[in-house]
């Protein structure tokens, strides 16, 4: 952290969060991303604190990759950044190894310095393959490309609501360990709206949180008590946005103040037998225009804040 010899970027939290919130809302103007990577690279030069750059993707088994990068290279050579495909399983076959990040200068994020460390910032990159394109398995990029390319051709935008669940287990990395316990400790044992003032659970509950906030997230709800967890955010818009990007800093964040504090954020869809699983419930809609086009004022609606979503997958 901060020291006489050391002065690495570390923001209050509130700056951070109005940091990322205009982050977000280039994203809901669909400012064009020339404009948002010239400020970006701007930045990166001016500020002087800023030590790496981690660059996040994620594979077709929706496992989260980083990458950090000194910042200096990367203002250098951001168009030009390689990886090895083979080491990530089910990317490319060693002989053809060889992938590119391209920055996805939009789903550029301010971190709080005491969870992930101070001097960084993140962003995530689209998969390119050898010819140019999106890396068919980039499952990410190829969902940001295929909304992109529905908002060109008929003007529609997907907005999608998420209700994400998971567990909180004692000890840290308690799904690795399994194997060797034969066991999961809940770190609370109840029920599921009872997670008290002081409660390790209630404690994670509040700090998840307080770090969203800060990296912009507009959560409906805070996560629920008992012995798992579960948020439920704002409509997001995936047209040219982040795509499934928050979803996955969200499991992010979970992890790291669980590990933090001891304990393990699970996100297995149904390790306990007799329990009831995890889940990830997404609201859809489809909007043209401003209008939603799954509206029907004689169907089954939702709360307003759902805005007549009426598909939901599981």
């Amino acid at each position: 952290m901060t020291s006489e010899y050391r002065d690495f970027l570390e923001l209050p939290y509130a700056d951070l969060e109005e940091l990322n919130l205009k982050a977000k809302e280039q994203r809901r103007k669909r400012v064009a991303i020339g404009v948002i990577q010239e400020e970006r690279l701007k930045y990166l030069k001016d500020e002087k604190r800023i030590k790496a750059v981690t660059v996040l993707f994620s594979d077709l088994e929706g496992r989260l990759h980083m990458l950090d990068y000194d910042k200096k290279f990367l203002s250098k050579s951001w168009d030009n950044l390689t990886f090895d495909g083979s080491s990530i399983r089910g990317f490319t076959a060693q002989k053809e190894s060889d992938l590119r990040l391209e920055l996805d200068w939009r789903a550029f994020y301010w971190t709080p310095a005491d969870v992930f460390g101070a001097g960084k910032i993140v962003v995530f990159g689209n998969v390119i393959d050898k010819n140019g394109g999106t890396y068919c398995g980039d499952i990410r990029g190829v969902l940001k490309q295929f909304s992109q390319e529905q908002y060109e051709k008929n003007g529609y935008t997907m907005n999608a609501a998420n209700e994400i669940e998971g567990f909180l287990f004692d000890g840290t990395d308690a799904e690795r360990t399994y194997n060797e316990t034969g066991a999961f400790k809940y770190v609370n044992q109840g029920g599921y709206f009872h997670a008290l003032p002081g409660d390790p659970l209630r404690e994670f509950i509040d700090r998840t949180a307080e770090v969203q906030r800060a990296m912009g997230f507009e959560n409906e709800k805070e996560p629920s008590g008992g012995r798992a967890f579960a948020v439920r955010d704002q409509l997001q818009l995936l047209r040219g946005g982040c795509g499934g990007g928050q979803i996955q800093l969200y499991k992010l964040i979970c992890r790291q103040v669980a590990s933090q504090a001891g304990m393990t954020a699970s996100f297995l869809p149904k390790p306990l037998v007799g329990v009831n699983g995890s889940g990830m419930h997404t609201n859809l809609s489809v909007s043209k225009g401003g209008k939603n086009l799954f509206w029907d004022p004689k169907g089954r609606t939702r709360s307003p804040s759902w805005r007549g979503s009426l598909w939901t997958a599981h």
